[in-house]
């Protein structure tokens, strides 16, 4: 007989799930939690009121905290804690996709608790979830695996995507794109350096957090004409499938350890190359010559893009296909489940 299970996946509350624009937790939180309801399985989502899903949605506060603008969205936190605590003992599994916050609550819960880490483990972090080694933790790349070696982890399970929502195009127009939040960390200013050095069309897209208006405002506006360095807004998921499938290359400039990075995994499931650096997740995303290029530098990615055209683009979405399609994640983590009960 194939188990059925009852399963709390337990959301950020500072974006909808799944999200209006960028998030990528969040769009992994809603194709799990999908994919496990359609499959049978009784699921409950913990989010805010303004998330959608076919599963039981259980809502934390009416909109999400950054949407809300509250006084004091931490408070919000406090409501979580409390409905997790009042209903835990309904579930076989707890899926927590916050990250260390419900690490200090997880002594009162009496079902297994699985704790998927979706972002780079920094030391705070760590001594956090050192505090509840009765969570099975969860990795979502060797590389994310290999930066905490002091940390049990239950299973590396690879981010997914339904890539049958990713539409395939054999060619592109004259662009290369850089896509995400627009903060520091995630290589924009390095993106734009490396189109002016390599003299092609860039167009960037993404959201700017509130705390990060001011760099936008001062290190980013500066460097943007309108014709060669171009900013179109943020965009939501069908805005983002056109400028992903139509871009010649997608641009990773990332100097952070990322974990997985989710939109490396969107371009190519279009066809579309990456050029990175080779740092964190990206040579398990990249098949470098093959689907992209991993470059150590500006200069090496501005070389890399006159290159650009020799990436088949059918190899970039076979190999998406083949390692990172969501039925994958979704079969991988009822596994997980299953052997905890």
């Amino acid at each position: 007989m194939n188990q059925k299970l009852k399963i709390a996946q337990i959301a950020p509350l500072w974006i909808p799930v799944p999200p209006l624009t960028y998030g990528g937790t969040e769009l992994i939180v809603s194709l799990l939690t999908e994919n496990l309801a359609k499959r049978g399985n009784k699921v409950t989502l913990f989010a805010t009121g303004d998330s959608k899903t076919r599963a039981r949605l259980i809502s934390i506060w009416e909109k999400s905290l950054w949407r809300a603008k509250l006084n004091s969205p931490h408070a919000v936190w406090g409501l979580m804690f409390n409905k997790l605590l009042n209903t835990a003992s309904r579930f076989d599994v707890l899926h927590n996709h916050t990250g260390f916050y419900i690490s200090p609550f997880v002594r009162f819960f009496e079902k297994p608790v699985v704790t998927t880490i979706h972002r780079p483990i920094s030391p705070e972090m760590l001594q956090n979830f050192r505090m509840a080694p009765e969570v099975n933790y969860v990795a979502i790349s060797k590389d994310q695996k290999r930066s905490a070696p002091k940390m049990k982890f239950a299973s590396v399970i690879y981010n997914g995507i339904d890539t049958k929502k990713y539409h395939y195009r054999d060619h592109a127009d004259d662009y290369v794109l850089w896509l995400s939040k627009i903060i520091p960390e995630k290589g924009i200013i390095e993106a734009i350096e490396v189109a002016k050095m390599a003299k092609e069309r860039l167009i960037i897209a993404g959201n700017i957090p509130p705390d990060d208006s001011r760099f936008f405002r001062y290190e980013v506006l500066p460097r943007i004409d309108g014709d060669q360095i171009k900013y179109v807004g943020p965009a939501d998921f069908k805005k983002k499938i056109q400028l992903l499938r139509h871009a010649k290359a997608l641009l990773f400039p990332v100097s952070r350890r990322e974990p997985f990075g989710l939109v490396v995994a969107e371009a190519q499931a279009c066809g579309t190359p990456v050029v990175a650096y080779p740092s964190g997740a990206m040579p398990e995303l990249i098949q470098s010559g093959r689907t992209g290029f991993l470059a150590k530098s500006n200069l090496e990615m501005a070389l890399a893009l006159k290159r650009i055209d020799r990436i088949k683009r059918s190899h970039c979405r076979k190999f998406i296909k083949e390692h990172f399609d969501a039925v994958k994640m979704v079969d991988a983590y009822e596994k997980l489940y299953k052997s905890l009960l």
